[in-house]
């Protein structure tokens, strides 16, 4: 695990914004270049669809302020991705890492339950 220290630099605000707009901007392009459907911003999320389904994980994928889905946007799991995109406000860059070391078991990893299992159809 991180030393206190270490923790306090990697989750520094200004440093996890740096890595929060660098992972959405990435996703964004990633977004734009796929998506065959619409892309829209659902209370600042930027929704990416029509995306080809090796594209993401699951129903979807949210990447720093960007959710990428093929078609799974029903108004409950934009609810859940917003959670997921605060999530990467948070942690910056190091969050994709603590997600990993959370477990890939969406019932378990306490990123998905604080997101809300129901409404993102793990329930």
């Amino acid at each position: 695990m991180l030393t206190r220290a270490a923790k306090s630099v990697l989750l520094a605000p200004p440093l996890a914004r740096v890595g929060y707009l660098y992972a959405t901007s990435v996703a964004l392009a990633w977004g734009f270049m796929l998506s065959t459907g619409k892309v829209r911003r659902v209370e600042g999320l930027f929704v990416c669809q029509g995306m080809p389904t090796w594209s993401f994980s699951r129903g979807g994928s949210c990447v720093g302020g960007v959710y990428l889905t093929d078609t799974n946007t029903k108004p409950p799991v934009l609810e859940h991705e917003a959670v997921h995109r605060v999530q990467w406000k948070k942690y910056g860059m190091v969050f994709p890492v603590l997600y990993f070391l959370a477990g890939r078991n969406p019932l378990t990893n306490r990123f998905e339950i604080e997101a809300g299992l129901e409404k993102g159809n793990y329930r």
